[in-house]
């Protein structure tokens, strides 16, 4: 399956302005702020998120949130599968695409 060409471009108008640059990884479509990963429009449907590994046990309490498990390595601290159920909202889309950039910022350049 390929990443949801259709949440891609409402991920591109939410990060419209930022220094984003976009990169296919993992089979979907990530947007990249300093080299860094902070959300992508993932293969499996709906949208992986890189956020503060000290904030991923209260995020997974959002709605449609879920651990992500990066090829069978286990349940990775930082890293979250938002269903995309969840992501018609805009508010909610919204909300996740900028958790991800923020904390995306706080990352060293690569």
């Amino acid at each position: 399956m390929a990443y949801d060409i259709e949440l891609a471009a409402r991920i591109r108008e939410l990060v419209a302005g930022e220094p984003v640059q976009e990169k296919k990884m993992f089979g979907g479509l990530a947007f990249l702020v300093n080299g860094n990963m902070s959300v992508a429009a993932s293969r499996q449907g709906g949208l992986m998120v890189r956020v503060d590994p000290s904030e991923t046990e209260a995020l997974l309490a959002e709605p449609g949130a879920a651990e992500f498990d990066m090829r069978g390595r286990g349940p990775m601290k930082g890293w979250l599968r938002v269903s995309a159920d969840v992501l018609d909202d805009d508010e909610t889309l919204g909300a996740w695409v900028s958790r991800g950039v923020a904390y995306a910022r706080t990352l060293p350049p690569k």
